[in-house]
């Protein structure tokens, strides 16, 4: 078993099935993970920012550029985007001065992902976000289980590769 680490800005993919794909101290950034229903392909991108900026080089960074690169590196792997699904998890609110104003950096990243999402006409079927804690994702390519730590709990397996929900979409 591998654990491929998505850092911040970062992307990892895989269709190996003893790969575990993990994004590490999620606060108000937005994990997203894309399952394929029908083959092993997953990703995994740790979206930092909301909206990239003219010569941004890093697209896994942004949520605007994040998603195409997702999709464009999974479609590499064989993912079919119309079998496709994303889990959300993050957007946590880490300083109550920015409550619902404009560095509410979580609740902005969450939105600009469900925007790239809906453009790119990818259904978003969990997700576990907002908040005040740190949580940890993983995605397991062989099981399809999509599992969530937060601070202070036990972890938790919020999502199966079947978009079988065990978490309502909020």
């Amino acid at each position: 078993m591998a654990e491929l680490m998505a850092r911040m800005a970062e992307i990892a993919v895989s269709r190996h099935e003893g790969d575990v794909l993990v994004a590490l101290g999620l606060g108000s950034c937005i994990g997203v993970a894309l399952l394929d229903r029908a083959s092993l392909v997953a990703g995994l991108a740790h979206v930092v920012l909301p909206e990239s900026r003219p010569g941004s080089t890093t697209p896994g960074k942004f949520a605007d550029t994040a998603v195409p690169e997702l999709l464009r590196q999974m479609a590499g792997l064989g993912a079919t985007k119309g079998r496709l699904h994303a889990v959300l998890v993050g957007g946590a609110q880490m300083f109550a001065a920015s409550a619902g104003g404009a560095l509410d950096i979580g609740r902005r990243n969450e939105q600009a992902v469900r925007t790239a999402l809906a453009v790119a006409g990818i259904p978003v079927t969990t997700t576990l976000t907002g908040g005040g804690a740190g949580r940890t994702m993983r995605v397991h390519v062989g099981s399809g289980l999509v599992t969530c730590k937060q601070a202070g709990s036990q972890e938790e397996t919020i999502a199966t590769r079947d978009a079988g929900r065990l978490r309502a979409a909020a």
